[in-house]
């Protein structure tokens, strides 16, 4: 049902292959837009994005299993437990 298509990319101006079963891949999750740029390009965007969000902030915190000192992306509140990854891992298996 799908044939390999040749696009464009618009950073770049590079041709690619949009293939057969990409095409399926993006039928399956219902996008409606074909990609535009090359895998090169798409990959130093989404590094670009991910590099302008900076950092993620990580809060201190104490294992309330283990009381080993730990540090978590999220605000700790007190009404809820924080586990280190190692205790969080254990209780997870």
């Amino acid at each position: 049902m799908y044939q390999d298509k040749t696009l464009a990319c618009r950073d770049c101006g590079s041709e690619f292959t949009f293939t057969a079963g990409e095409q399926e891949f993006y039928a399956e999750r219902g996008f409606k837009n074909e990609p535009t740029r090359c895998r090169d390009c798409r990959q130093k965007h989404k590094a670009s994005r991910s590099a302008a969000n900076g950092p993620r902030e990580l809060h201190d915190a104490i294992c309330a299993q283990c009381g080993a000192h730990t540090q978590v992306p999220f605000q700790p509140r007190n009404d809820r437990p924080i586990y280190c990854s190692e205790c969080f891992a254990s209780m997870r298996r």
